[in-house]
């Protein structure tokens, strides 16, 4: 019997991405998008605002489907932007720490094209190369959640 060989061809963006988060917000606001916590992330909120786990999950989540959602404000803007700045940003989740690097943005050249105009930090001029080992990092922890953007 013979052996099969498999080619995985190289992702489009093998060389890397130019992206930088500029703090802008855009991201953020009116989406209608959710935000899925992992244990991980509700102990790094509460502990980033020096709440307890219980309070954290009682003052800024919901359960859905026995899974824990960051709640939003009525406009549909994350709880933790104010003046378009994140208050959090130390303490985001994984979902918000591994944007834009999700399976729908990377779908293809044309994909990551067309987000640039909703995220100011994709070709910045003062962005670096982000190595295409990290852009796998962000995509296998939006993986490992069983979570697709």
């Amino acid at each position: 019997m013979s052996r099969l060989n498999v080619i995985k061809e190289d992702p489009w963006y093998k060389d890397g991405l130019k992206f930088t988060c500029t703090q802008c917000g855009k991201c953020c606001t009116g989406e209608n998008g959710e935000v899925w916590l992992t244990d991980k992330d509700v102990d790094l909120f509460a502990k980033g605002l020096k709440i307890s786990r219980q309070d954290f999950l009682d003052q800024y989540t919901s359960k859905v489907f026995d899974k824990t959602l960051l709640n939003k404000k009525t406009n549909g803007d994350c709880i933790f932007l104010k003046n378009k700045k994140c208050t959090a940003h130390h303490s985001r989740p994984a979902q918000c720490r591994s944007f834009p690097y999700w399976p729908s943005s990377l779908k293809s050249k044309e994909t990551w094209e067309g987000l640039k105009n909703k995220c100011e930090g994709i070709e910045h001029k003062d962005a670096e190369v982000i190595p295409l080992e990290e852009i796998t990092k962000n995509l296998s922890q939006v993986s490992d959640r069983n979570l697709s953007f």
